[in-house]
């Protein structure tokens, strides 16, 4: 269909709330000034709409597969996630404003919220303008109840599925919304032992119920039936975590206003853990580490996003799934490379596979080290895709300062053995390169109390997680038991310069004795190890190290400051 020259106001054109946008369900009114580009709805920005669903309306509009839904813009967020919200006479009717584009997205799927035939299940997510990896909420699988439970097992065929999003999505919302511990809901004691993938659908059933029962208990109320209120109580506490302590700190690190706000998410549901070739992964155009063009990817079969993002889970490389899955992992990698063009850096993705389908759920520029961002900005420039002077104003404050990495020091300068060899505690995925030597803290009043008295610290946690954020800032580096290279806690870390290890299964942590062990070797709070990011490894105590300047990478980067 061609689209006429924009006239108007968009909510004109559409017949839609303003700053309400469609994701996918039909034609919309573009913008005048993305002509000759892949053109997103009039009106719709990064400031309007966040940078998540901004770039989602750009990966639709490129072709590339991305789930239905609609956003709800951030002019919303202010009223929306004040305490008295529901007061406030200027505040907007929740369901009045979000259920026109529930009606268009109905329409374009063929499923309905709450039908008991064909049931429709949503994903409801934040976006501010700028990327605050995992500072602020997700609920996935809302319009799961006891009425279309059995209509989602009718429509997929799999029984296993349908129990499985029910019980994530009881101890999400009990969480999120009910506002109780994840660990009612989480741990070896809730699956008697046993990795959740590997349950049956009986054991789901089960656990599910144990779960409605713990909802109750703990709130006093049964968990909602009606799938409209679980939507209307998820956008609210959505719009609501802008204003989290971990959201908060973030932005004053980052120096965000507070006044930004964000927006809300809501898109069809897919379904990465509906076993077989289903999974989910997240990962980065090139290696944020060292910036070498190559996938970064970390992925789980039969999972949903946030097993992978969460920092509770460890996960499996591309190699995997390049094995199991060659041809959509050759799809997933033409899209991504299309997403590199498109936006003009290297981009840190999410994405989900149902039954073989690949589905693209998140793009957005990815956090890197500094040496990182200048190969990545070089060899962008280097394939055409960005100009000298976008690729100067990207490494503009990187020197030999800046650039320079540590590494452990060896004898005579070479990269054999240490001159006292350093002794291996375990080993555990990389999310960050360096080396970084300190005390140990296992959890944020240590490592600040610490911080605060001239101690270098390595936070230890048993999950990679964002509400350690401001533990995270006064440590050196963070070591934990659980997480994937790619969680959103390793990505911040990441960002801010840390020294990061994740999945170090070997490390058994005591937070009663306040110590943490690799077999029989025992370490207080307070006593020395090492993170070695280069190579992946704990060592024990301190180990001397050495930095080292990229030279080739420094002269690069004086060539390119010399073009006229």
């Amino acid at each position: 269909m061609k689209h006429a020259a924009h006239s108007g106001t968009r909510a004109e054109q559409s017949g839609l709330p303003e700053d309400l946008y469609l994701i996918g369900c039909g034609p919309a009114p573009l913008d005048p000034a993305m002509r000759g580009k892949h053109p997103v709805p009039a009106g719709a920005s990064a400031k309007t709409v966040g940078n998540k669903a901004y770039n989602l309306l750009r990966m639709a509009a490129m072709g590339l597969s991305v789930p239905q839904g609609f956003v709800i813009g951030t002019r919303y967020c202010p009223v929306a996630a004040a305490p008295d919200a529901a007061q406030a006479p200027e505040a907007p009717a929740p369901v009045a404003h979000w259920k026109p584009a529930l009606e268009r997205l109905e329409q374009a799927t063929g499923l309905v919220l709450g039908s008991a035939a064909r049931p429709l299940l949503l994903s409801v997510r934040s976006g501010a303008p700028v990327s605050m990896p995992g500072m602020m909420e997700t609920l996935l699988n809302i319009g799961l109840c006891d009425a279309t439970l059995p209509g989602l097992i009718r429509l997929t065929g799999n029984p296993r599925l349908a129990w499985d999003a029910y019980r994530r999505l009881v101890a999400t919302f009990g969480e999120v919304v009910g506002g109780l511990p994840a660990e009612l809901f989480d741990g070896p004691s809730a699956t008697a032992g046993k990795d959740e993938r590997s349950l049956d659908f009986a054991e789901l059933r089960e656990l599910t119920r144990k779960h409605l029962e713990t909802y109750a208990n703990e709130t006093g109320h049964n968990f909602p039936q009606n799938p409209r209120d679980q939507l209307s109580a998820a956008i609210k506490a959505v719009f609501a975590s802008w204003n989290a302590p971990k959201a908060r700190e973030y932005r004053r690190i980052n120096r965000i206003a507070d006044d930004i706000g964000t927006a809300v998410t809501v898109q069809r549901m897919v379904f990465g853990n509906s076993g077989g070739k289903s999974g989910a992964g997240v990962g980065f155009t090139r290696d944020p580490s060292s910036g070498e063009n190559r996938l970064w990817v970390d992925f789980l079969f039969n999972a949903q996003g946030e097993d992978v993002v969460s920092g509770r889970r460890n996960a499996h490389g591309h190699e995997l799934l390049a094995e199991a899955v060659p041809a959509v992992w050759r799809t997933l990698g033409a899209a991504v490379e299309a997403l590199e063009r498109e936006f003009g850096d290297m981009q840190d993705f999410e994405f989900t596979i149902e039954n073989g389908a690949l589905y693209l759920l998140q793009t957005r520029s990815g956090k890197r080290t500094p040496q990182a961002a200048a190969h990545i900005a070089l060899d962008l420039l280097d394939a055409g895709i960005i100009t000298a002077d976008e690729a100067r104003k990207r490494t503009e404050k990187l020197d030999s300062k800046a650039l320079a990495s540590t590494h452990i020091k060896l004898k005579s300068g070479g990269k054999g053995a240490a001159k006292h060899a350093p002794v291996v505690l375990a080993t555990a995925a990389s999310a960050s390169i360096g080396v970084v030597s300190g005390e140990l803290a296992l959890d944020e009043e240590r490592a600040l109390s610490r911080k605060a008295a001239g101690a270098r610290v390595i936070l230890v946690r048993q999950d990679a997680e964002t509400s350690d954020i401001a533990a995270m800032e006064a440590s050196a580096g963070l070591l934990s038991q659980r997480g994937a290279r790619t969680s959103h806690a390793a990505v911040v870390a990441r960002q801010l310069g840390k020294v990061c290890l994740v999945g170090c299964s070997a490390m058994q942590i005591d937070m009663k004795a306040r110590c943490i062990r690799f077999g029989e070797q025992v370490f207080g709070e307070g006593d020395s190890i090492t993170l070695d990011g280069n190579e992946g490894r704990v060592y024990a105590g301190e180990v001397s190290v050495v930095r080292e300047v990229p030279e080739e990478l420094l002269r690069r980067l004086e060539a390119l400051r010399k073009k006229d």
